[in-house]
């Protein structure tokens, strides 16, 4: 069952210049983005810098109003909300940010960071404090750590703070904006690992956002690849690693390390840098990259179609490889 919808999401930002900052142009940082996720989930967002993976997660959770395009929650378009709506909205959505130091008030002690939600959502109870001690230790923390600040933590256990806030009002979905990139390979494997016991127990649904494909193969079971502000492929995580059919799918996979000094893997090089998002190309926007473009790349762009073979392949791709 579909629990979040993107339909043809778009998110321009004005580009200014002169002594008046006129309004010059228009940074397309999301350009036509459709999805379903399904309740229990996890979708994986991968993709160069500069996609538009994080822009994404900013405009489902409302911090950037949509150009265009609907987000739809539990059958709720997200737009047509008023305040208090959107703030009850908030108790079912969520977000783990990429840099845990960042996203934390190094003013606030962890007990402070923790109770904050509880406090804004009017849900403080007589059992306060024992509630807040069962929150850090879901997430591998001791209650004794509620007194101190985020500067006297290591990363991995900030970020344990972090999700330990996103999960305080037991929401149904949460979004992971690149979560464990700023942390250390063996922290990464507890903290995935964490998202996993934590999504099975309570029955969470997952958009997980990362550059690293290692990463997000890990732990979807769909994933999504975003190129210059939109999708160009779309399917279950095995699928993708196995039998990409877009190029920048198969040019991305065969970018992952081998944890093996024997093997070899062929590398697809792209050539050239990924184009302005203020000026994208005409017709397919991989068209300035890809090695077998053809005439109609750059008159027509691709949509994002079914595989006849596999309906639940989605490439926005005029050849299928």
């Amino acid at each position: 069952m579909a629990i979040l919808e993107v339909k043809n999401l778009k998110k321009y930002f004005p580009v200014t210049g002169g002594v008046f900052l006129r309004r010059t142009g228009w940074v397309y940082a999301l350009d036509g983005v459709s999805f379903v996720l399904n309740q229990g989930e996890t979708l994986g967002i991968v993709g160069e810098s500069g996609c538009g993976k994080t822009t994404l997660a900013r405009c489902l959770m409302g911090l950037y109003d949509p150009s265009k395009g609907q987000v739809i929650i539990k059958g709720q378009v997200v737009s047509k909300l008023n305040s208090q709506q959107r703030k009850e909205l908030a108790l079912n959505l969520q977000m783990i940010f990429q840099d845990p130091f960042e996203s934390l008030d190094p003013r606030q002690t962890v007990k402070q960071i923790l109770e904050e939600k509880y406090i804004i959502h009017d849900k403080k109870k007589a059992n306060f404090d024992s509630t807040i001690n069962r929150l850090v230790k879901r997430v591998g923390l001791l209650p004794d750590m509620l007194s101190k600040f985020p500067h006297e933590f290591s990363g991995g256990q900030r970020q344990r703070i972090g999700i330990a806030r996103a999960i305080s009002m037991e929401p149904e979905i949460i979004i992971c904006d690149e979560p464990v990139s700023a942390l250390d390979v063996s922290v990464q494997s507890k903290i995935l690992n964490l998202l996993l016991k934590l999504q099975k127990t309570m029955a969470l649904t997952l958009l997980f956002i990362s550059h690293d494909l290692s990463v997000v193969k890990h732990i979807s079971d769909r994933i999504a690849v975003m190129y210059l502000g939109k999708i160009v492929e779309m399917a279950n995580a095995n699928d993708i690693y196995n039998n990409g059919q877009h190029p920048y799918t198969n040019a991305l996979i065969s970018s992952i390390p081998i944890p093996d000094p024997e093997s070899v893997r062929d590398r697809i090089v792209l050539k050239g840098e990924v184009p302005s998002a203020e000026n994208p190309p005409v017709g397919c926007r991989f068209n300035t990259r890809c090695e077998y473009v053809r005439k109609i790349c750059f008159e027509k762009e691709p949509k994002l179609l079914k595989n006849a073979k596999d309906p639940t392949h989605l490439t926005a791709c005029h050849f299928f490889f």
